[in-house]
């Protein structure tokens, strides 16, 4: 043999070749298709019968032209300069917006109804101040119509009169209207700040109130003679509002065409079609703005005054009722659409001859329900009934709870909330005694008596606008020429008068941007998160009883000379030392040391130690002489 050959010869022998021995083409093609990881070339060698060689062919040259064609897309992609433009405008649902006049009633139209009272009042002002006469702006006739009482008092200011009381003259006071002294019995509350020092007059102005002319009266002074002739105005409005029907009350107070004068909203116009009336006791008509009319909510997709609500207001300072409100303008309230305007509480007023913007800025909370916190998911666990038509709130509980707790107590409602089934708004003619038992139960509300704030929580899902409000003087100087006998032209058919500037109101209410801010809470323990961790160790054992454990068997770790993540483990009553990964996990059973390993999950009940992540322990042995038995390792775990 030459020497090349018995080189090849010696390195064939010493290197085998694994690959195919094939002379011929097609029986390397043949190696290929039953040895390569494409199953359609393997198919085409195995499947038996000319057919199905010929789909498995078409099958395979149709996957690998599908390749070459996506390969070759990607190809041109890469290598073709251009660009992809992604555009995506936010949305925000537009909340509820609700807007009221100041003043409730036209002026002209309910004054027949508070002549009496009026009359009283003003007396009142002539004892105290020596006014002869107020007049709104509107000079009202006031000798036209006289009083309807000519010497004789209604019965309603019998029963609830203004006083004077003087500090020199203990149990005594005077009557605004007759001039005669009267004995004063019963408590004395004295409606005075605490915090703010005021200079005290010798003459305080009040009113009493006795339950069934008993001499357990009440009696309510006030250090300024305005609050009290307006808490007391107040209270006989209310006496006399309660009897009138919701249908002609409706009538007395505006309509929408008659507050709203403009109206736009994300540049497209609107009117008084988009608004729903709402009547509130206090405040007459209000019109509410998006409250989910036909199911539909508005959204709006840009920030900025002019994407959102604009509206010009007809205030018509003429009809106001110069006792009831000493402000003029109105009062509006962002909300959600399944929310009660509380208007009166929260509601942002609106000055006239201004522009007035408000800038939004949503944030949505969500907090968890029991036993994280107290609050509630709907209401449905809160023991007192919902009189409102609209969602829970803590609000609209604390105000069901009164309004229940004074029917059942006064024997009718407040009329300044709504009615709860079955019960009738408090008036003279049918409660002579409602004022005193309102001012009772009112004082005990305030005290947190009655165990209203005890019972109602908060709901646990809410939203809040946080409002930035701006005002501009509006119109200006230069343009009120030409607006306001434009604005009137527009108003023709509602009023009979050429508007002044103090007569409008401008609204804007828009988002400052679409950022939304949500704070949810979540448990910071849960059973899955820390109990397998710090508390029952990586495999779900308590550690600090595996230690007690350790220690009731006499089990010490030793970790000298050894590599870091080492140790030794010995039994202080065995005889034998056993070198183990530290911190690995044994057990007792039928008086041998085993590894707790993840094989093993029977054994892990009664291990000693949690698995050390590093590794498995390296070997297990009997222990000579041990007295360590299994129940009494059952016993360490409180097992």
């Amino acid at each position: 043999m030459a020497p090349g050959e018995k080189i090849k010869a010696k390195i064939k022998k010493n290197l085998p070749v694994k690959g195919p021995q094939a002379p011929t083409i097609k029986e390397l093609m043949r190696w290929y298709c039953l040895n390569t990881n494409t199953h359609g070339c393997r198919r085409i060698v195995v499947s038996p019968g000319r057919l199905r060689r010929l789909l498995w062919i078409a099958f395979t040259l149709t996957a690998v032209g599908l390749i070459f064609w996506q390969c070759a897309l990607l190809v041109f992609s890469f290598y073709t300069v251009s660009v992809s433009i992604k555009v995506h405008f936010q949305k925000l649902d537009f909340p509820a917006v609700t807007i009221c006049n100041i003043n409730p009633y036209k002026y002209s139209v309910v004054r027949d109804l508070l002549a009496d009272l009026e009359q009283e009042t003003r007396g009142a002002l002539k004892s105290l101040y020596g006014f002869s006469e107020v007049k709104s702006r509107k000079q009202r006739d006031t000798e036209s119509w006289s009083p309807a009482w000519e010497g004789v008092r209604p019965k309603f200011l019998n029963l609830v009169p203004l006083l004077i009381f003087n500090r020199d003259e203990k149990g005594k006071a005077r009557d605004f209207f007759t001039g005669r002294k009267r004995k004063i019995s019963g408590n004395i509350i004295h409606k005075a700040s605490n915090v703010v020092q005021v200079h005290e007059s010798k003459k305080v102005v009040g009113f009493q109130l006795c339950p069934n002319d008993s001499s357990d009266c009440a009696t309510y002074t006030f250090s300024s003679g305005i609050n009290a002739i307006q808490e007391w105005y107040k209270l006989h409005y209310m006496n006399i509002m309660a009897q009138v029907p919701l249908e002609k009350k409706i009538n007395m107070s505006y309509s929408a065409e008659e507050l709203l004068v403009t109206c736009f909203f994300d540049g497209m116009s609107c009117d008084a079609r988009n608004f729903t009336l709402f009547h509130h006791p206090m405040y007459g008509n209000c019109y509410t703005f998006n409250n989910r009319e036909n199911e539909t909510i508005l959204s709006t997709s840009m920030g900025g005054s002019e994407y959102g609500l604009q509206v010009i207001l007809y205030i018509n300072e003429e009809e106001y009722n110069p006792f009831l409100v000493s402000a003029t303008g109105a009062k509006v309230l962002i909300h959600r659409q399944d929310e009660y305007p509380f208007i009166e509480d929260v509601g942002t007023e609106i000055e006239t001859a201004m522009s007035t913007s408000i800038g939004m800025h949503l944030t949505e909370s969500f907090k968890l329900s029991e036993p994280y916190s107290q609050c509630t998911e709907d209401g449905s666990d809160v023991p007192i009934k919902n009189i409102y038509n609209a969602a829970y709130s803590l609000q609209i509980c604390l105000y069901s709870c009164f309004q229940t707790k004074m029917v059942e107590k006064c024997g009718c409602a407040q009329y300044s909330q709504p009615l709860p089934p079955a019960a009738n708004y408090c008036n003279y003619q049918q409660h002579p005694n409602w004022m005193y038992c309102y001012y009772q139960l009112y004082q005990a509300f305030v005290q947190e008596e009655l165990g209203c704030q005890s019972v109602c929580k908060q709901s646990c899902s809410f939203k809040e606008w946080a409002l930035t409000t701006s005002l501009a003087q509006w119109p200006s100087a230069v343009s009120e020429k030409w607006l306001l006998p434009v604005l009137t032209w527009d108003q023709g058919q509602q009023i009979n008068k050429k508007l002044n500037k103090t007569d409008l109101a401008k609204l804007l209410i828009f988002y400052k941007d679409l950022n939304q801010r949500s704070i949810m809470e979540s448990p910071a323990n849960s059973v899955s998160g820390t109990l397998p961790g710090p508390i029952l160790g990586p495999h779900g054992f308590p550690s600090d009883r595996l230690r007690g454990a350790e220690q009731a068997v006499g089990i010490q770790p030793k970790t000298g000379g050894l590599p870091e993540g080492a140790g030794i483990w010995h039994s202080t009553e065995a005889t034998q030392d056993y070198d183990v990964p530290y911190g690995s996990a044994w057990c007792f059973q039928s008086s041998i040391l085993l590894p707790c390993t993840p094989g093993g999950s029977q054994l892990w009940p009664k291990c000693l130690g949690a698995c050390h992540p590093r590794g498995r322990p390296r070997w297990s042995s009997r222990l000579p002489g041990s007295s360590f038995t299994q129940p009494q390792l059952l016993q360490t775990f409180g097992e």
